[in-house]
């Protein structure tokens, strides 16, 4: 009995450390874009609108609400991909780069944000490639298991059409989130930031 009891106990102890040592998450938040394409989803995006459930992000973003550009870039044989964003914050250029991990489900990604010791999950909720996408994030601080939710609408110009801002108010709302929340991020300056002509 005392054996069975150890085998349960070790059972148990083996069933947490894998828990914990996983790096992402798997509680099932939102689907992913259906048949998610990478390939089309790299390249540049601007970052027109975010709101989160945050108080320190919220904050940080509301004082200084600028457009953020980003750039996206794959290596076929890594199993990530690298996020440079660059924006135009009080007067100064800020650049930085994180590396999202892909996972085994397209348009969900990883990434840990030392800073808040955070493990994020992204998911691409909805795009269409050419025009927009919508985002999703989850993050759980570690070790105080404080979670998050941020929903971020990104653009392949610096504006959106009236009826994918709807859109997004409506992917804001289904995940507890007011529309009024939504900090809409606006162009303050340059950094090398321009839209570019086709």
């Amino acid at each position: 009995m005392q054996r069975a009891g150890s085998a349960v106990s070790l059972l148990v102890l083996g069933l947490a450390w894998t828990l914990q040592a996983s790096p992402v998450h798997h509680k099932p938040l939102n689907l992913t874009q259906e048949n998610f394409d990478l390939g089309r989803f790299m390249g540049k995006w601007y970052e027109v609108a975010v709101v989160s459930s945050c108080p320190h992000y919220t904050r940080r973003k509301s004082a200084d609400p600028v457009i953020v550009a980003l750039d996206l870039q794959h290596v076929t044989s890594e199993g990530n991909f690298t996020m440079t964003a660059t924006s135009f914050r009080n007067g100064t250029c800020k650049k930085t780069s994180t590396d999202y991990g892909l996972t085994s489900t397209p348009g969900r990604f990883f990434h840990h944000v030392a800073r808040f010791g955070a493990d994020v999950d992204s998911f691409v909720v909805h795009t269409n490639y050419s025009e927009y996408a919508m985002m999703l994030l989850h993050g759980i601080e570690k070790p105080s298991g404080i979670e998050t939710i941020t929903v971020k609408l990104y653009s392949r110009t610096m504006n959106v059409t009236a009826a994918v801002l709807d859109d997004f108010k409506t992917l804001v709302r289904e995940h507890g989130m007011t529309s009024d929340a939504i900090i809409m991020n606006q162009n303050k300056g340059s950094c090398g930031i321009t839209e570019e002509e086709d």
